[in-house]
């Protein structure tokens, strides 16, 4: 305790700095580590402690690879740990049968072996980059298991069968490890992850009203502080589906879940939607200045009213109370216009555009409060089993398809180039180097940026390279029981462990913790010789190091082109969110651009550039443009407006079909058709149609603006480049 009480308070002087980067103190993490990685890195250094004496006591040939497990398996919680598991299973289990497939086929063509098994590798890598979270984690284990069990069964082919159950035992050992002791510690798990989801939901929702708030305010800076909300709305939405896991049986509370963090990412999106009417209308009136009021009050009490169901009830109450007064000040402009017709004084026809305005910036709040209810009804119902609920809610991610394509090549030029030097120089311990090769290469090609990924872990490697070299010569050869091996190897696992809860060395660790057991590689029979570990572990580094070489030189990731292909996808969702029938869905628009969006935050860097700047301004237009085209889509849906409007906005949808961004001209045919619909509603006698008028004007307000605000960015004809 004492010890305790005196590093405590070194944790007060870590220095404040961005997830991902490295601190001041480069090894606070190792002097003050937090309680959660402290016991982290405890409880996983036990399981693969653990699985190492049982496969070391079940006499397996390769022991290490129990331990190596349990270090892929473990996460930070325990619903990632099970996915993880569960997934890693899946893989395995498709890689033993592909191996055994691919040996007894080719066991003696070593030409038509390493190119297949090359295809293979490749095509896991390309179709886990489609998918998401441990789902692409299970394709590319079903690559590198099937390298992994079929390369070490070539010097016995006739044994690939055995050597693939043993392969088998050392997974299914570890996961069982892992997941045991992990699971001695999760107390009230299910009730943990709730509350987790919920805090995380309220998290979410209390930044986002904060930030519409501060929008409405006229906060310059609320536009800055907004986008980077996005990033964090995607990792709560991949967190949600370890929480479901770790719930156990349950509901639909998690698609609930989901479905708030999509609500949740529209009003954020309508809130600069907001922002850009702001400037586009008359804003000086009295009644409008009222209810902006009111909104901004009611959103900075948000907050503190989710804690409790009385409270999310009554704040459901207090926000329809407020949607009321939007309508009752629409009424009142219509009414006001109404008797302004039949006045004779032309003064009074110079209000009218003036109450048009308010009663267009008194229906976007209205739709800005509704998007907030649904954003809080679905998170009320994440927090509660519905029987009979049958909901479902899934967000769509962005998808690159050129990039899923560069890593399968990268994986097949890898492992074909890995053969290609095996065979010429029949290196005794390069079926080692190959495998490491592949096994890189599937960690890895489904990175954004597996350059910079695997080189951080080649540091890993070297690191855990040193690390066991003490081990072998000095520390294991004067030992001879399960205690003392476990006690020498405890310390170093201990601060892996430590070193994956902290985002700085979390890749490095990664390496470490996977390698350490593989160059210590303790045998019942004896220890590693000197020449043995010196020809494993190069051939492992040499392994991981050729990897990295492949990375940076076939099909090197480049920002610059990722950008461009995002941009084209954009233009490309642009233009199809007009034409395509049926109609695409909002939260799948969302889930893309959200995405696209977390994506260039992550490669910006803690000091984004001009130009990266710019393509999150413009991603940001291109999701609110589409959230509005959709929105004109569903009003011409509903067929509530007079033929002439409706072939004002079909211009304007024919144009944004053909978008390319290049001449201006579907911004001009939305400028067209605002001034037409303006004309329009001022004559029209129907309360409702002017209604639905009033909205069309709106969304076509944003559109304008926000095609000519990025005009640059959204003409994907040439490289973007910020002035």
């Amino acid at each position: 305790m004492f010890i305790l009480d005196r590093i405590g308070p070194l944790r007060n002087f870590r220095p404040l700095h961005r997830p991902g980067e490295r601190g001041k103190l480069p090894f606070a993490w190792l002097i003050s580590p937090t309680p959660a990685a402290i016991g982290f890195a405890v409880r996983t250094t036990a399981a693969a402690l653990l699985a190492l004496v049982i496969a070391l006591w079940m006499e397996l040939d390769d022991p290490q690879w129990a331990a190596m497990t349990v270090w892929i398996v473990a996460q930070g919680s325990r619903g990632e740990s099970l996915s993880k598991a569960r997934w890693r299973l899946v893989g395995t289990a498709i890689g033993v049968v592909m191996s055994i497939t691919l040996i007894s086929a080719f066991n003696q063509n070593a030409w038509l072996f390493f190119p297949i098994l090359s295809i293979w590798v490749g095509t896991c890598c390309t179709m886990a980059t489609l998918v998401r979270n441990f789902r692409s984690y299970a394709l590319v284990l079903a690559g590198y298991t099937t390298a992994i069990i079929a390369i070490g069964a070539i010097p016995h082919p006739e044994n690939v069968f055995m050597t693939a159950m043993s392969r088998a035992s050392y997974i299914v050992l570890g996961i069982v490890c892992e997941g045991t002791l992990a699971g001695l510690f999760a107390h009230n798990l299910a009730e943990t992850a709730r509350r987790n989801m919920r805090d995380k939901l309220r998290t979410a929702l209390s930044n986002v009203s904060t930030s519409v708030s501060s929008l409405l305010a006229g906060d310059e800076e609320a536009l800055v502080r907004s986008r980077a909300m996005f990033g964090p709305l995607i990792s709560i939405n991949d967190q949600i589906e370890f929480s479901e896991v770790e719930m156990g049986p349950h509901g639909h509370e998690g698609d609930h879940a989901r479905a708030a963090l999509a609500a949740v990412s529209v009003l954020l999106s309508r809130g600069l939607g907001m922002a850009v009417r702001l400037q586009y209308v008359q804003t000086d009136q009295p009644a409008f200045r009222e209810t902006a009021a009111h909104v901004s009050e009611f959103l900075t009490t948000v907050p503190n009213r989710l804690d409790s169901d009385e409270s999310v009830q009554e704040l459901l109450h207090d926000l329809q109370l407020l949607r009321a007064e939007c309508h009752q000040r629409v009424v009142d402009a219509l009414s006001q216009e109404i008797d302004t017709a039949f006045d004779d004084n032309p003064a009074n026809d110079t209000d009218i555009p003036a109450l048009l305005d308010g009663r267009i910036l008194h229906n976007a709040l209205d739709e800005l409060l509704g998007e907030l209810e649904q954003a809080i009804r679905e998170y009320d119902a994440s927090q509660h089993f519905i029987r009979g609920d049958h909901f479902h809610f899934r967000l769509q991610a962005h998808v690159d398809k050129r990039e899923a394509v560069y890593n399968g090549v990268r994986a097949m030029v890898a492992i074909t180039a890995a053969g290609l030097v095996w065979e010429c120089t029949a290196w005794p311990a390069g079926l080692g180097f190959i495998t490491f090769v592949a096994i890189v290469c599937g960690l890895f090609a489904t990175r954004e940026n597996p350059v910079v990924a695997s080189s951080q872990f080649m540091v890993g490697g070297i690191w855990a390279a040193v690390v066991s070299f003490f081990l072998v010569f000095l520390v294991l050869p004067t030992q001879a029981d399960y205690e003392m091996l476990m006690g020498s190897l405890a310390i170093p696992m201990i601060a892996g462990g430590l070193a994956a809860r902290n985002a700085g060395t979390a890749l490095h660790s990664a390496a470490y913790t996977l390698l350490l057991p593989n160059f210590v590689h303790p045998l019942n029979q004896g220890r590693q010789n000197e020449i043995g570990w010196f020809n494993s572990t190069a051939a492992v580094l040499l392994g991981v190091f050729f990897a990295v070489l492949i990375f940076r030189a076939v099909l090197p990731f480049n920002n610059n082109a990722e950008r461009w292909r995002m941009r084209r996808t954009m233009l490309h969702d642009l233009r199809t969110l007009a034409s395509a029938e049926p109609m695409p869905e909002t939260r799948d628009w969302i889930g893309r651009n959200i995405d696209r969006f977390a994506r260039l935050i992550r490669h910006a860097g803690p000091t984004p550039s001009p130009t990266i700047e710019g393509c999150l301004q413009g991603t940001l237009a291109a999701m609110t443009i589409g959230l509005n085209i959709i929105r004109l889509r569903t009003l011409l849906k509903r067929n509530q407006i007079p033929p002439p409007a409706k072939r004002a906005i079909e211009i304007v949808m024919k144009r944004m079909s053909r978008f390319t961004g290049k001449y201006g001209h579907t911004a001009h045919a939305a400028r067209v058709a605002t001034s037409a619909l303006r004309r329009m509603e001022a004559m029209e006698p129907n309360i409702s149609t002017r209604i639905e008028l009033t909205r069309a004007i709106a969304y076509l307000i944003v559109v304008s603006h926000e095609l000519d605000a990025n005009a640059v960015f959204l003409d994907a004809s040439k490289p973007y480049r910020a002035v």
